[in-house]
């Protein structure tokens, strides 16, 4: 089978959907598919990453890295200049690529989808899945990008809709935004669509391995304390409001908050933080994703803070690792959510509603003193990630799908 990822990063890139894409793509080639990935060379805070333009090796993915502005995140301008210059050289690119038995777009940059299309209407037998990471232009409207139903959001739905026409599968990460993507722009029942998690590889989380935890737990700010921790980004669509409340109401019961990421939260947390010279609150910028286990091994719980907003848009990724090494949840946010769909299918946390800062700190307060329980919660924690939420349960679902739409038995005569 000759199969496509169309996706802004990839590795060395620390994004999620850069790693979620190499898992698939590697896993496919590895199968004996023909994968052909089309990236960006832009690293996700900027700059160039390193790496060769085009790579091909044996049983691997051709790896296509296409020339991009590399402006970052800082700012919207900067990021659709990075988005804008992507889209043009995925649409050339895969308008020139022989015939594709299935093009899967992601949502990095929003409407990657258009790339897929235009490989499509060269060839009509390319099946074209849509690999939704986020809902645009549903999170540009709830973030305040786009005005909701002002002129462009209409011309971005009207573009949403017209794609989704040449779509054969949706892929979503939970059925919150799932329903958002059908419902939205979905006519007459078609595509089809269906639920796949994101996910960790079990080979970097082996059972029964514990990692050295991260040198930074060294620093004084640290040591001997009840970490929560948060990693990865801590963006538009997460909520710092009512962190500063429990940080202080926990500010005498030897708990420490720890940010390691970044993202368009972090300075306003931060700030708020500073004005009420909070001590138990510390920041890091982003570590390799080698050290991402250390950082998990020094913590007791793993703190997610989402948007109401967020609700069918976001679903954090950054939940599975923590499940992976065992970390009781602590999540703040909407119901129906993938995290708090996890919580309630595993028992492996706490799902509290924003604004409820004594139900944080009281959850908080039962993991560090109750051992019984939090050790309860890990292991909860661990089977969540090995049945639902690691490469070994979702990668198969992957291979049904792709199987399905491409049918052993043409594969083979066409081959």
């Amino acid at each position: 089978m000759r199969v496509t990822i169309v996706n802004l990063f990839y590795p060395p890139n620390l994004a999620a959907s850069a790693h979620l894409a190499a898992s698939l793509a590697d896993h496919r080639a590895a199968l004996g598919d023909d994968v052909t990935v089309v990236c960006g060379r832009g690293g996700f805070l900027g700059g160039a990453e390193r790496g060769a333009r085009y790579t091909r090796a044996a049983s691997a993915p051709t790896v296509i890295r296409l020339w991009t502005p590399a402006l970052g995140k800082a700012t919207n301008v900067r990021r659709l200049g990075d988005y804008v210059a992507f889209l043009i050289g995925a649409v050339g690119r895969l308008i020139l690529m022989p015939r594709q038995d299935v093009v899967i777009a992601l949502t990095t940059p929003p409407y990657a989808l258009v790339a897929a299309v235009a490989h499509q209407l060269l060839h009509p037998r390319t099946r074209v899945v849509l690999w939704c990471h986020d809902v645009y232009p549903d999170a540009a409207e709830a973030f305040g990008t786009i005005r909701p139903g002002g002129f462009v959001s209409r011309m971005l739905r009207a573009a949403s809709k017209r794609l989704m026409r040449r779509v054969d599968h949706v892929v979503a990460v939970d059925d919150a935004m799932l329903t958002r993507a059908l419902t939205g722009y979905v006519r007459d029942g078609s595509p089809a669509g269906s639920v796949i998690p994101h996910w960790e590889p079990v080979a970097r989380f082996p059972r029964g391995r514990r990692s050295k935890p991260w040198a930074g737990y060294d620093d004084v700010a640290l040591a001997d304390r009840f970490v929560v921790l948060h990693t990865g980004n801590f963006g538009v669509g997460y909520r710092a409001e009512g962190i500063a409340d429990a940080a202080a109401s926990l500010a005498d019961d030897h708990v420490t908050f720890l940010f390691v990421g970044g993202g368009a939260r972090v300075p306003e947390l931060a700030a708020e933080v500073e004005r009420r010279k909070l001590r138990n609150v510390s920041f890091h910028g982003y570590v390799p994703r080698s050290e991402t286990a250390g950082v998990l091994a020094g913590a007791q719980c793993a703190l997610i803070s989402l948007d109401n907003r967020s609700l069918g848009i976001i679903s954090p990724s950054k939940m599975h690792s923590s499940l992976a090494m065992g970390l009781p949840i602590v999540y703040v946010g909407p119901p129906g959510t993938n995290v708090d769909d996890a919580i309630l299918r595993y028992r492996c946390g706490f799902s509290i509603r924003q604004g409820d800062v004594p139900g944080i700190v009281e959850a908080i307060r039962r993991l560090r003193d109750d051992s019984g329980l939090a050790d309860e919660l890990s292991r909860n924690a661990r089977r969540a990630f090995e049945e639902t939420y690691s490469d070994r349960s979702t990668l198969p679902q992957f291979d049904a799908l792709l199987d399905g739409l491409i049918p052993t038995e043409r594969h083979s005569v066409e081959r």
